[in-house]
């Protein structure tokens, strides 16, 4: 989404002047950096700390639709949903680098407005932009981004560490960026049919903010810092509360018990869901995209947590024959299934 009279060819800058012109503006930030663009590879030195790297790959058409995604919403999330797998790992974000593959209907000045939101999230989140690729593209937007981090040894969790009987927990609310979804998605197709109606919007900013803008939780490891918690196991949710706490049981070789009374939904996020005809609790189990953190905790930690306000004990693990399991509202028992994101899924 890009309306600008003004606009520059990128041929005319070439694919070195173009990555002189978008990065020239990005300072390193952080102390693990020493070489950033400007040669044929980055150097940082992490001090024999265990170096931790994650990619992600976001195609328009597939991951967002440029029909209501903002270039610069685009740019920050997605650095921050790579990151968000950096915190995953109980890690400290350093490093990204950002490739993309652009067709020539993006002016110079669109794909200076995705820079822009890159260089947001690397300033709010204290990483360094150090080095990544342009290419031509027949095929849309293409963006893929690495991130980098680290961690002392004794520090990092993994997602097949959790033992029975450890308490569930996951930080913020969820549901909201998959209704987000919904809502942007209906204004979409309401545009289309008449392209003269305005998109309403009005009184929904968290749940579009929570689509659009996504912020990677990097709060939570510093509170589990300072609360001396160490999980026993933890992911990111990224497809849906269902699929990632069965990864971390099937990984583990355990079962759980999730409640759902005890999940957390934000208001905004409820009544927008039952306006579509939702049921909440669905959309915060298999929505997905909301980049919250779940973990597992020792239950000797629970006095530690239990007054946070940013974080939910939503359930236990439980020995692997009891199997994944919700509790309903009512007190029934159903079995857990993942049914959220699927990028192979037409």
């Amino acid at each position: 989404m890009f309306d600008n009279k003004e606009k520059t060819e990128i041929a005319a800058l070439g694919e070195f002047g173009l990555i002189s012109h978008l990065t020239k503006n990005f300072k390193l930030l952080d102390h693990t950096s020493v070489k950033g663009i400007g040669d044929d590879a980055a150097v940082m030195d992490f001090a024999g700390k265990k170096t931790l790297i994650s990619t992600d790959l976001l195609l328009e058409g597939v991951h967002f639709d440029l029909a209501y995604v903002p270039l610069k919403h685009l740019g920050f999330k997605a650095v921050q949903v790579n990151l968000s797998d950096i915190y995953a790992m109980n890690g400290t974000t350093s490093q990204i680098t950002f490739s993309i593959g652009i067709s020539s209907k993006f002016p110079l000045e669109a794909v200076e407005e995705l820079y822009q939101g890159v260089m947001l999230a690397c300033q709010q989140y204290k990483v360094d932009l150090v080095g990544g690729d342009t290419s031509a593209s027949k095929q849309g937007l293409v963006i893929s981004v690495t991130s980098i981090g680290y961690a002392d040894e004794a520090d990092v969790v993994y997602r097949n560490t959790a033992g029975e009987g450890d308490l569930i927990c996951v930080s913020g609310d969820l549901g909201g960026a998959y209704v987000g979804l919904q809502l942007l998605e209906r204004e979409k197709q309401v545009y289309l049919s008449n392209p003269n109606i305005q998109p309403d919007l009005e009184g929904k900013d968290y749940i579009v903010e929570r689509q659009l803008k996504p912020e990677a939780r990097g709060d939570i490891i510093d509170i589990l810092k300072e609360l001396k918690i160490k999980p026993t196991s933890m992911i990111d949710v990224s497809d849906g509360l269902a699929s990632e706490i069965l990864h971390i049981c099937t990984q583990s070789n355990k079962g759980c018990s999730l409640y759902e009374e005890k999940i957390p939904i934000d208001p905004m996020t409820y009544e927008t869901a039952r306006e579509f005809g939702l049921d909440p609790t669905v959309c915060a189990l298999s929505g997905g995209e909301d980049y919250e953190l779940l973990f597992t905790i020792k239950q000797d930690d629970y006095e530690k947590i239990r007054y946070n306000a940013d974080i939910s004990i939503i359930g236990h693990i439980t020995e692997a024959s009891a199997g994944c399991n919700l509790v309903s509202k009512s007190g029934n028992v159903h079995e857990l299934k993942a049914q959220g994101w699927n990028a192979f899924m037409k």
